[in-house]
């Protein structure tokens, strides 16, 4: 397993996360609701893992936090400011990479460019463990490295918020579990607020310190994850139980 130097992301001082409020948030589709007066305060730095079965409006919450929806009703805010599109301090990672395959792996990194750009891919790609990989073309990595080139893509800019639908639903169990100690060390070294969207209640109970059960469109359980980190063991009885618990609401 590849050696993840977290230094440079932990140093900088602009990583700390947002807040994040939904307040009686409605969102319909003509005439068929899908959020219905949906309520979420989430502290800055928190990690919540949002679950639920397929239409039950996780995909939609997505959208609206990160500002690809506007709601039908009510306010979302992040970091007290109303979310009106695309906020600048919110970044997202997908199932796919979706990275440019005419640009190289520092390209993808940096793909927004901006003052030092070129210094801060290079430091970024090696708190994702892929360090001297910039001059490689995506074609020639493996499925976990091209997420791990967009969890750098995302991360670069230093957002408050990152938001993650179903990242690594695609991957091998073995390199899924890789990413998620990845991730769970950045997020620990960094302390962005972290939104996760995912069907795997495993892995909810595994990165999160909160899990939220959304089911038609409202929260059908809202539980704390209160097991000390680093979770290597989820056949601790806890993980198990909380598991349970999260199913039978699903």
């Amino acid at each position: 397993m590849a050696q993840v130097a977290l230094s440079s992301l932990a140093a900088d001082p602009a990583s700390a996360g947002l807040s994040l409020s939904l307040a009686g948030v409605k969102k319909s589709f003509g005439a068929v609701p899908v959020l219905q007066g949906f309520h979420l305060e989430v502290p800055a730095s928190q990690f919540v893992a949002v679950v639920g079965r397929s239409g039950g409006g996780k995909s939609t919450l997505m959208r609206l936090i990160a500002g690809l929806e506007q709601p039908s009703g009510g306010r979302l805010t992040i970091g007290g400011q109303p979310v009106n599109g695309l906020h600048p301090d919110l970044r997202l990672l997908f199932q796919e990479a979706r990275l440019v395959p005419w640009q190289t792996v520092l390209d993808n990194v940096g793909i927004a460019r901006g003052p030092d750009w070129r210094a801060r891919a290079e430091a970024t790609l090696a708190d994702v463990g892929l360090a001297g990989r910039g001059q490689e073309w995506p074609s020639v990595l493996s499925g976990g490295q091209k997420q791990r080139v967009a969890l750098a893509r995302a991360l670069v800019g230093r957002p408050g918020v990152l938001l993650l639908d179903e990242p690594f639903g695609a991957l091998d169990a073995l390199t899924r579990l890789e990413m998620h100690r990845l991730l769970e060390g950045l997020w620990r070294e960094r302390r962005f607020t972290t939104i996760l969207i995912t069907h795997d209640v495993a892995e909810a109970v595994a990165l999160a310190d909160r899990v939220i059960v959304l089911k038609n469109g409202e929260t059908a359980l809202d539980i704390t994850i209160d097991i000390e980190r680093p979770r290597r063991e989820l056949a601790d009885p806890r993980a198990v139980d909380l598991q349970r618990q999260i199913l039978e609401a699903v």
